[in-house]
């Protein structure tokens, strides 16, 4: 190269990024046809970081502060180049800004509910929304993964892709958790917590930091809404077994005798109901007892006359504590009570 040519290229003497546009992650500095000359300065501020990439291969990646551009500062890419010692000339490289400040207020959610497994419900179908935050650590790895050679790469193009990591880690995590949704829904935090862990671990292959991830709120669909309340109403957590199944029936029939008293027949009306056949003595007697204390095993014999008169005059007190805390009518009292009394006189 001839001096004249030599002294019309033109060398740049200081790299830096001053960030003018929000939301800008990954920044490639304008070269054209420029230089970067020995002895230059590359400008890296707090909360970025900076990468030179030589044909298409990253040679050095630079943190925070003033570096001047030597063999002693450079020594992967003087390796590439087959440089001497001296380093005089003149060289052209890509070099790539990054941001590494926090994303804060990101906001996620899932616009279609996921399917996730749980040990209770078997399959249950959510809708989740929340806040989370992360940041750029490890720029080799985000620009190998992500962003590439592209002259600008923004936040919202990384979140579009966070966006599919997210949903797929959340209904891996919460589906292999063996917490019962019932819990995780019920405490957020820890909803929030099993999906933190496994989500950081997918972000950081693409050199994204998680900061922050929390569960604003949870919701599912009507139907197991639905399901959900009767049982809160019942008083019974976690699965449906054999003796949950009898609290919950006694609970259904609890909660038909004040519904079947506003209805023409009364009480009486409540054996069609439950599809049993059984007889107003019957339900009063054995439903509602049972409800109240568990079943007595069935005697191999008839008991004796003062055990049934004891036994008519217990169906008798909790049939007055029924009207009393108003779950069946006067008339339903006083029909029930005096066939109880015709069975005790005779």
């Amino acid at each position: 190269m001839g001096i004249g040519s030599f002294i019309k290229k033109q060398f740049i003497d200081v790299l830096q990024w001053n960030e003018e546009v929000d939301g800008v992650l990954a920044w490639r500095f304008p070269m054209a046809d420029q230089e970067i000359q020995s002895g230059g300065v590359l400008v890296v501020r707090e909360s970025q970081m900076a990468v030179f990439v030589n044909e298409g291969q990253i040679a050095d990646v630079f943190g925070p502060g003033t570096h001047k551009l030597t063999t002693q500062t450079l020594p992967l890419l003087t390796n590439l180049k087959n440089w001497d010692k001296l380093f005089d000339s003149p060289f052209k490289s890509d070099v790539y800004f990054f941001s590494t400040r926090v994303q804060t207020g990101r906001k996620w959610g899932t616009p279609q509910p996921i399917t996730i497994r749980d040990k209770d419900f078997d399959m249950v179908r959510v809708r989740a929304f929340g806040m989370y935050s992360y940041r750029i650590v490890n720029p080799r790895a985000f620009f190998t993964e992500i962003s590439g050679t592209r002259e600008a790469y923004t936040r919202d193009e990384v979140e579009d892709q966070l966006r599919g990591i997210l949903m797929a880690t959340m209904a891996s995590s919460l589906g292999a958790s063996q917490v019962p949704f019932l819990d995780m829904a019920a405490n957020q935090a820890l909803m929030a917590q099993q999906v933190k862990g496994d989500l950081g671990a997918a972000f950081a292959r693409y050199g994204i930091g998680l900061d922050e991830f929390n569960v604003a709120s949870v919701s599912l669909p009507e139907e197991l809404q639905a399901a959900l309340d009767e049982r809160i109403g019942a008083g019974m957590k976690g699965g449906m077994s054999a003796d949950k199944m009898a609290g919950f029936t006694k609970y259904q029939v609890a909660s038909a005798i004040p519904l079947a008293a506003q209805n023409e027949g009364g009480v009486a009306g409540l054996g069609a109901g439950l599809g049993a056949g059984m007889t107003i003595g019957q339900v009063m007697g054995q439903t509602l007892g049972a409800t109240l204390s568990p079943a007595p095993a069935a005697p191999a014999a008839a008991p004796a006359p003062a055990a049934a008169e004891d036994s008519i005059e217990a169906r008798l007190e909790k049939l007055k504590g029924l009207l009393d805390k108003g779950l069946i009518s006067a008339a339903d009292y006083d029909s029930t009570k005096a066939e109880l009394l015709k069975k005790l006189i005779g």
